[in-house]
């Protein structure tokens, strides 16, 4: 047999063993080591001793998001209020009255003087329309230009404006509340959309990345354009879709479908349609907020602030009636849900759910999964819930979560270990742009477990290397309905891989494991320089 390409002069990774070379023909692999060195091949490619994984596989992050943040006023590293203020000062110089001025990544939780306010904003550019955009993505800050045209007087459910001591509007908009804005900016339009793809997934060849679960579309606080998908076909259709695509497709997109037959999308569309590069995957759902902004739902009180435990997004019985209907019509779930309370209603509505209508491999998701007691471990795994939480939360944003929750409750956040303790599967995931995607990044995060503040958070979290390797990449497939596909090299699977030049299920060696190469279906599609 004579194959398209052969790799060799490696070590390759192929389930928990290593070995030398892999051989790949029309995409998939159909040989490894010895076989595979032995084949005749079109194209032979000497790797010269370097290390081969499976291609990393990030099960929840927000790819349109964050391509278009690369065009933004960059927030994250700033530490001070001020240097928010003047970081918008100096795009305003560019920018005439009237017009926009994006700003994404500010955390009030790493700012000296905290949230930004449209005080603050109307003396850096004053006359302008800017939004800051908090790097959590469940409030922003607008300007009093573009706070006047929004219908303060109908705000969502699930969400507030938040007002000062005066009761005047200090320019932060929480959760749904940033619906206001939607209709000055919303449809994004579709070329917008597809450039935003292209720009993410060059940068994410680069970092070992092969495949992605796109956690949101449609509509909703999350989706660009009712007609998303289609931006998605014409991304892949120009080529500029570089990483295989799983969608989830935003609950407030899905609808009563005609004759009874159903609730879900028109044309009877649901989880699972598509093919090797694009696909529909669960329906996403939001129950909370985000922990770091102390919005989440929680049992009790965030730590300082006495009366506050957070809020729903929607009405709970909203959430298990939609959980059930969603259920019912075959689709797959993926419910966002941080504080303890609001993982537990979704523990009660998933549970009603499969009880109603049994089903034995749903899959169904929780997002995050931030704030779990003892109790819910035995229920998640009993049910067959696959939790999806973020290692690298620990480090960028770790010490605002710890403020958040106390000592009492911070070694329930984010927990890793005890999820496959427990018997879950374990997907590996970054929430991207909330924190940065890397996946090297995020599979050290997941073994260290420290804050950027130099604390050791859930030290009983900690998985081994070789855990959470195997997290962010078999265990993002499972969450997906693709390990049959994806995950591993072995044949018959997608030749998906990353090159790498240190092996990075060691703990002495991670931190020096960094992308040499990435490839898909057996090409090469990123070289480092």
């Amino acid at each position: 047999m004579r194959v398209d390409a052969v790799f060799e002069n490696a070590r390759v990774l192929s389930g928990q063993s290593w070995t030398s070379a892999v051989a790949m023909l029309h995409g998939r692999v159909v040989a490894l080591g010895e076989d595979a060195e032995a084949l005749s091949a079109r194209r032979r490619v000497d790797l010269g001793g370097s290390v081969v994984v499976p291609g990393f596989h990030d099960a929840h992050n927000h790819m349109v998001w964050f391509g278009r943040g690369l065009d933004e006023v960059a927030l994250g590293e700033c530490k001070h209020v001020d240097e928010v203020y003047a970081a918008i000062a100096e795009r305003a110089a560019e920018v005439p009255e009237g017009g926009w001025i994006v700003g994404s990544g500010y955390d009030q939780n790493r700012l000296v003087g905290g949230h930004p306010t449209r005080h603050g904003l109307d003396r850096a550019a004053p006359g302008r329309l800017v939004q800051l955009k908090h790097t959590s993505g469940h409030m922003c800050v607008v300007s009093s230009t573009l706070l006047d045209q929004l219908d303060l007087a109908n705000v969502p459910v699930g969400g507030d404006v938040v007002l000062d001591a005066d009761g005047s509007p200090t320019g932060l908009l929480r959760e749904q509340a940033q619906l206001l804005l939607r209709p000055l900016i919303y449809p994004t339009p579709v070329d917008t959309v597809v450039r935003a793809i292209d720009r993410a997934s060059e940068v994410y060849l680069s970092e070992g990345i092969t495949s992605v679960q796109e956690a949101g579309i449609g509509g909703g606080l999350i989706g660009r354009t009712p007609v998303e998908v289609a931006a998605y076909q014409r991304a892949r259709d120009s080529g500029v879709l570089r990483v295989r695509t799983t969608l989830m497709v935003s609950s407030a997109v899905l609808h009563d479908l005609p004759d009874g037959s159903g609730f879900g999308l028109d044309l009877g569309l649901r989880t699972g349609l598509g093919d090797e590069w694009l696909r529909i995957g669960p329906m996403k759902l939001f129950a909370d907020g985000s922990l770091i902004g102390r919005t989440a739902a929680m049992h009790k009180d965030f730590t300082g602030e006495t009366g506050n435990r957070g809020y729903f997004q929607l009405p709970e019985e909203e959430l298990a009636e939609t959980v059930l209907r969603a259920h019912a019509a075959g689709w797959q779930i993926a419910t966002h849900a941080i504080g303890d309370r609001a993982i537990s209603t979704v523990l009660d509505a998933y549970e009603a759910a499969l009880k109603a209508h049994p089903r034995a491999d749903h899959r169904h998701r929780i997002e995050h999964c931030a704030v779990l007691p003892p109790a819910g471990l035995a229920r998640i795994a009993a049910l067959g819930l696959v939790p999806v939480p973020q290692g690298r939360f620990i480090s960028e944003i770790g010490d605002g979560m710890r403020a958040a929750l106390g000592p009492s409750r911070e070694d329930w956040c984010y927990r890793l270990k005890s999820f496959l303790d427990a018997g879950c599967v374990l997907p590996g995931s970054s929430d991207r742009p909330v924190v940065s995607g890397a996946p090297l990044l995020g599979l050290a995060d997941m073994v260290r477990r420290r804050t950027s503040g130099g604390h050791l958070l859930g030290p009983a979290e900690r998985l081994s290397p070789a855990q959470a390797l195997h997290a962010y990449t078999l265990g993002s497939a499972y969450a997906t309905f693709r390990e049959h596909d994806l995950g591993t090299l072995e044949v018959g699977k997608l030749a998906d891989f990353a090159v790498l030049s240190a092996d990075p299920t060691t703990e002495s060696t991670l931190d020096e494991a960094r992308v040499l190469a990435t490839a898909i279906g057996g090409e090469l599609v990123y070289q480092a320089s």
